[in-house]
């Protein structure tokens, strides 16, 4: 891609690239996790996913992990990747929002467990002075990419924090607006990046 270096965030629809360091402000939507079954991209038939289960699956029971790549296979050759699913809105230094969907998977399930982990541990004060769990909709996050590495390589992975609630009636109608539609099955998703964006035909 033209102008990117190691770390940059790259929308692989708008083909946008971000600066890793300074990162994005992104609002959560909705959060689905699938196991997700691909061919070999060595076989020359990899591209597109073959099937998508659920997370109540027991697809996993039927695999056995290759000491080489640590992957899940199955007997037919294709193996099955555990993928974390945000669906989030990106905030533009302009004040517009686009909808995308971050998938994680691999290395990078940690950094989506931790991300629920904040959302759920969230607290805001109600009217009555009690504590609530407010939605995750209702908050901004920073994602940037850092620096990883194991026996078996370097790569970019997410780092995620919590900037605080939306304070702007747009951006939150717009968040909430794109969680009910995932909610009702209106958001469509093309797994085969890390940063894509839905073709959802909501005008944000």
């Amino acid at each position: 891609v033209d102008g990117a270096i190691p770390g940059m965030i790259f929308n692989s629809v708008s083909k946008d690239l971000y600066d890793g360091k300074k990162g994005i402000q992104v609002v959560p939507c909705a959060y689905l996790r699938q196991y997700v079954e691909w061919v070999p991209r060595d076989s020359g038939k990899g591209g597109a996913p073959v099937n998508i289960f659920p997370a109540t699956s027991d697809i996993l029971s039927r695999t056995s992990k290759h000491p080489d790549d640590s992957k899940d296979y199955l007997d037919n050759g294709n193996y099955i990747e555990n993928t974390a699913t945000f669906y989030v809105l990106v905030i533009h230094s302009e004040g517009y929002t686009t909808p995308v969907v971050i998938s994680m998977k691999s290395t990078q399930l940690k950094k989506a467990r931790k991300w629920n982990t904040m959302m759920m541990s969230t607290k805001m004060r109600g009217t009555d002075g009690s504590f609530f769990t407010p939605p995750m909709y209702s908050q901004i996050y920073r994602l940037t990419s850092q620096a990883e590495s194991n026996n078996k390589g370097k790569w970019y992975g997410w780092e995620i924090e919590r900037v605080g609630p939306i304070e702007n009636v747009k951006i939150y109608q717009d968040a909430k607006s794109f969680a009910q539609k995932v909610s009702a099955g209106d958001v469509n998703v093309k797994h085969d990046s890390e940063f894509v964006e839905t073709d959802s035909t909501t005008p944000f």
